[in-house]
């Protein structure tokens, strides 16, 4: 039956002129893994169920903690060379490469997600620019820039790195695989069946940045420059800058990939974490998890590390692994609709691969690395006097004595950085804000103060303005008169 379905499939994707025969094998590839590890179910039910296709199951007594050589503390790391020349050759060995395929549209903007607007009118895509510049700059060396696209944001990303034509850093951009989409009644590519828009396609995830970064031409390419290691991250984790402690260790123990965690608060119990495993290093997620040991994994007892998504890997043992076809991650299935069709894409993740590579590590870093903004929530936090910015970094006050940020909760009115920004005279000060609840019509003035735990619901049809200079400390304001 799976063979049957995958011939056919085949057929179809041969006709679609619009991706490149490596993507076609790829997503054939792909496919084939899937339906080898659900054929004893019907397709229908495999697509919406949420666990990941091609995920052995765990046997959960096998699971151990990592030890400090697996996960090591980032305390324990020697410090980097004091020499400005060795420091220099360190990181000419590396490149930046920043997963920049992601939209802003659950952020209510158009275009990628790395030109919104973060701090004193500087985007993402600005503050990478310019830290690697600074590093360039201050060592003489020649760092590299890589943005992985997808082909939503390849086109405004083009127009957008035009700017930087005359900073001192090597942009290069290339395109993660475009795949068609599944329709789940009878296993065939969406856009053969007439549904040419972009609706039709879907980027398979961020595991597909290694052999992305082989099909381009760009993995050689950096080879031949003399590059070691490239750096992976998030274009929206600002707290992903170059760290040469890193690299150093990496370099200096030959290690051919590591995953940076930090350690979980209550807000990260559904992140993937590092487990030995069979003798291995390797990435759980929670879809792996039987379902008896959900509540165990979200534990923030005993398994105190999430996945930021740093990635620290060798460009020679992606280079083999990607030519032996090697890296065949946990497939994730994902479920969704295109105008009423049930369609299924699936996606790998970049940090499974950590099982295939040799001397594969985790650091256990600080939380200052992981600072992503999903949300205007996290938007707010990064805007206000909780950070500065020095040289493009995003630099947390000094001030703030408890180490963990405040949460923050707004509701949908705010969901829209346009509707977010008007919301706002100015950002309040939160350096010693705990909580934040904000619920209906709510609108702040200049110079609020927030302190301890503050909730504000505005009633049902009832505009709730914070005066200018207002300070609320540990309230709870249902409207003017509690203010």
């Amino acid at each position: 039956m799976a063979d049957a379905k995958i011939e056919k499939l085949q057929s179809a994707v041969a006709t679609l002129d619009q991706i490149s025969q490596n993507e076609k094998s790829g997503f054939i590839n792909l496919v084939s893994r899937y339906l080898s590890r659900v054929i004893e179910m019907p397709v229908f039910v495999v697509c919406w169920l949420d666990r990941s296709g091609d995920a052995d199951q765990i046997e959960w007594s096998k699971i151990q903690t990592p030890t400090d050589e697996v996960v090591v503390p980032y305390d324990s790391l020697a410090p980097p060379p004091e020499d400005m020349e060795a420091t220099r050759k360190l990181l000419d060995k590396l490149a930046v490469l920043k997963l920049n395929g992601g939209l802003g549209t659950t952020m209510g903007c158009t275009g990628p997600k790395s030109v919104i607007e973060v701090r004193n009118g500087f985007t993402f895509l600005d503050l990478i620019v310019i830290q690697i510049e600074s590093l360039n700059k201050k060592y003489g060396c020649n760092v590299p820039l890589l943005l992985m696209n997808s082909f939503n944001t390849h086109d405004d990303t083009l127009k957008i790195v035009e700017k930087y034509a005359n900073s001192n850093i090597e942009i290069h951009t290339f395109n993660q695989s475009q795949y068609p989409r599944i329709v789940v009644e009878d296993f065939l590519p969406l856009p053969s069946k007439g549904q040419t828009r972009k609706d039709g396609w879907y980027p398979p995830g961020h595991g597909d940045v290694f052999p992305s970064l082989k099909n381009s031409g760009r993995l050689d390419a950096l080879l031949s420059q003399g590059k070691e290691y490239v750096f992976v991250a998030n274009s929206d984790n600002l707290g992903a800058v170059v760290d040469i402690k890193i690299l150093n260790h990496l370099i200096n123990n030959q290690n051919e990939y590591c995953m940076e965690v930090t350690p979980k608060t209550l807000a990260d119990v559904k992140g993937g974490t590092l487990i030995s495993y069979e003798g291995r290093v390797q990435l759980l997620e929670i879809a792996q998890v039987p379902d008896a040991h959900v509540n165990e994994f979200k534990s923030i007892e005993k398994f105190k590390i999430f996945n930021t998504n740093n990635l620290w890997v060798n460009l020679k043992a992606i280079k083999r692994l990607v030519e032996a076809d090697a890296l065949k991650m946990e497939i994730i299935p994902n479920p969704k609709e295109v105008d009423g069709v049930k369609v299924l894409q699936l996606e790998t993740a970049a940090g499974a691969a950590i099982r295939f590579f040799d001397n594969a590590i985790g650091i256990n870093v600080p939380r200052s690395r992981f600072l992503p903004v999903k949300a205007t929530s996290d938007l707010l936090l990064v805007q206000s006097d909780l950070y500065t910015l020095v040289d493009g970094f995003v630099v947390r006050n000094e001030a703030r004595k408890n180490p963990a940020n405040p949460t923050i909760e707004l509701g949908p009115e705010f969901k829209k950085v346009s509707n977010f920004l008007a919301r706002f005279k100015s950002i309040p000060s939160i350096v010693d804000l705990d909580s934040l609840k904000v619920s209906g019509d709510v609108w702040f003035g200049a110079g609020v103060v927030l302190k301890g735990n503050v909730t504000i619901t505005a009633k049902p049809g009832v505009k709730l303005e914070i005066p200018d200079g207002a300070l609320l400390e540990n309230k709870v304001i249902n409207g003017p008169e509690d203010v």
